[in-house]
């Protein structure tokens, strides 16, 4: 179905019940953001509570779908309950609007409270300010503007707001579409820029651990040192490391694999010869290449780094495995609509492209939902200063996304 030429009436009922709503988006975003949702430690059901508050105050009927104890446990969270709301507008496709809730904790550094969401200069500042309670605001209110348009429409809306982005969104997206509260047809995943994010990469978490054999400083010979087998092991990752940057995505956005190692830990004493040294790498997969491959992989270098050292083990626990975002058939529907309402509002190209970061969005396609990630935000992360200090959000970009969102979900359920 073409695109609604910006004269159509449909246009003008949908910008209009937004304008209406303005002043309330922004009261929206900013009590969620007040609200802490750190994520560690995971504690979301207070944050859920508030939302729910908040969405029943706009007149929607919400779910609240709590994940059992033992289950939010294991995902190493303190509590998890899902949100969903589901608006149908007759026979037809089914389209959900996905974010995350929970966050990164805040830091140092900050200028401004990161549970304050001060409003200077027409920003918003707070931590999940961008990522992605602005999301919860965008795809709230564009349903709501949809009402203005109703009787245009033939087909379904959900909201899936959930809480385990930050821990890899098994309990959140996933655990919904598991248990089949939602088949949707289509979906929109929680996003931070300007462009059509159809890819990402995927990540892949490993624990190392070296063992080895203490002994007194004094006669380290008689020890085996696991400091010195991680040395080991290090050093060939590093090396592995080398050839990524050679291995560029043939998708725009994505770039080359990378590999970091972020945490280590280990020895006893400085007199003790250690005995055991834990590190936990970060591997991130472009779209291109075989998350099983890319593991077997570093399990072969690790190995091969300490094999025939006397006295030494090594223990390999994946912690996380999370599949790159791949474009599906049928995202076109999502894709076309988006890029020519942003491109209309912003005055420019929209590009489509990937991202390195990794997304609920891959869970929905993991499903097979045709998904893209659109939401407000800059050009750039960095520029919104994701998971960093002072975090922010242009609030004209919350109300550029709110409209390409609510026209992009109105061409689908469009009837002919």
């Amino acid at each position: 179905m073409a695109a609604p030429h910006p004269s159509d009436p449909l246009i003008a009922a949908v910008a209009a019940a937004i304008d209406a709503r303005w002043q309330d988006e922004v009261g929206f975003l900013r009590a969620l953001v007040r609200q802490p949702s750190d994520n560690p430690p995971g504690d979301s059901a207070p944050h859920a509570a508030v939302a729910a508050g908040l969405l029943e105050g706009l007149g929607f009927e919400v779910e609240r779908h709590a994940v059992p104890d033992e289950v939010v446990r294991a995902a190493g969270m303190v509590s998890c309950v899902n949100l969903i709301v589901r608006r149908r507008f007759g026979d037809g496709p089914t389209v959900a609007l996905n974010a995350h809730g929970d966050v990164v904790p805040p830091g140092d550094g900050w200028t401004h409270d990161p549970y304050g969401g001060a409003e200077v200069d027409g920003v918003m500042y707070g931590r999940g300010v961008a990522v992605s309670k602005s999301d919860f605001a965008t795809y709230a209110f564009a349903l709501l503007a949809l009402e203005a348009v109703a009787d245009r429409l033939s087909g379904t809306v959900e909201l899936h707001f959930t809480y385990d982005e930050e821990t890899g969104g098994g309990i959140g997206p996933a655990w919904i579409l598991e248990q089949g509260l939602s088949r949707p047809d289509c979906a929109i995943s929680a996003g931070f820029s300007h462009a059509v994010v159809t890819a990402h990469n995927g990540v892949l978490h490993l624990e190392v651990t070296a063992r080895g054999r203490s002994a007194h400083a004094a006669k380290p010979d008689e020890g085996a040192d696991a400091i010195e087998a991680m040395t080991a092991i290090l050093q060939s990752l590093y090396v592995e490391r080398r050839a990524y940057p050679s291995r560029v995505s043939a998708i725009p956005g994505i770039g080359h694999p990378n590999l970091t190692v972020g945490l280590i830990d280990g020895g006893i004493n400085t007199n003790v010869v250690p005995d055991r040294c834990t590190i936990r790498l970060d591997r991130r997969m472009t779209p291109e290449e075989d998350p099983v491959a890319v593991e077997q992989r570093l399990r072969t270098v690790i190995e091969g780094a300490v094999a025939g050292r006397d006295g030494i083990a090594v223990e390999i626990r994946r912690v996380l495995l999370a599949s790159p975002l791949r474009r599906l058939d049928g995202a076109e529907r999502l894709i076309d609509p988006v890029r020519h309402h942003a491109g209309r509002l912003l005055g420019e190209d929209v590009p489509v492209e990937g991202v390195p970061l990794y997304t609920d969005a891959r869970l929905y396609a993991e499903a097979g939902v045709p998904t893209i990630g659109y939401g407000a935000g800059p050009r750039t992360f960095l520029e919104a200063n994701g998971h960093r200090a002072d975090e922010r959000l242009v609030l004209s970009d919350l109300r550029i996304a709110t409209e390409v969102v609510a026209l992009a979900v109105a061409e689908v359920l469009l009837r002919g």
